[in-house]
């Protein structure tokens, strides 16, 4: 009987201990002080995109699915599957999809004077985006959370809404 009940608290005595190593380029006051308190933290759902086509002008796609989570102690998922490999984003500056799905997981600090996030992603299915500084700009209407690049060279946006 003993032996059954050592083993659960010996794995919760190990698993206490377990903590992440802070990723470079945040600061151990960005980390403990802004997602916490930031209007972001929660679980988004996709509304749309809005994409330039071939010809530079803006399309928005309502078909795609998408998720993007942000912890209130710094963590960052996005997940997004457009509804046809076809709208997948294929030529830019910088490959965020590839095979029409969209997948990162990091963390992320926030900067509300300049209104940016700043993702560092430990994992993407596009390995290039892998240890990245990533900033966004990031803007509230009607309740959505709206989010652009911040590179001059790239013109898309994202609306999300909270699940």
């Amino acid at each position: 009987m003993k032996a059954r009940l050592a083993w659960p608290l010996a794995a919760v005595l190990t698993l206490g201990g377990c903590t992440r190593t802070p990723s470079a380029g945040v600061n151990d006051a960005q980390r403990a002080t802004a997602p916490a308190r930031s209007p972001l933290a929660g679980s988004w759902r996709l509304v749309w995109l809005e994409l330039p086509g071939a010809d530079g002008a803006l399309r928005r796609i309502s078909d795609a699915r998408g998720s993007l989570i942000y912890t209130p102690t710094g963590q960052v998922s996005v997940q997004v599957m457009y509804a046809s490999a076809s709208d997948t984003p294929s030529s830019g500056p910088v490959q965020y999809a590839q095979g029409g799905y969209e997948g990162s997981f990091g963390h992320y600090v926030v900067d509300e004077a300049t209104r940016t996030v700043t993702h560092r992603y430990d994992g993407a299915n596009v390995r290039a985006l892998v240890g990245q500084d990533i900033p966004r700009r990031y803007d509230f209407a009607d309740g959505r959370l709206i989010i652009r690049s911040t590179r001059p060279d790239e013109h898309w946006s994202v609306v999300w809404e909270r699940y």
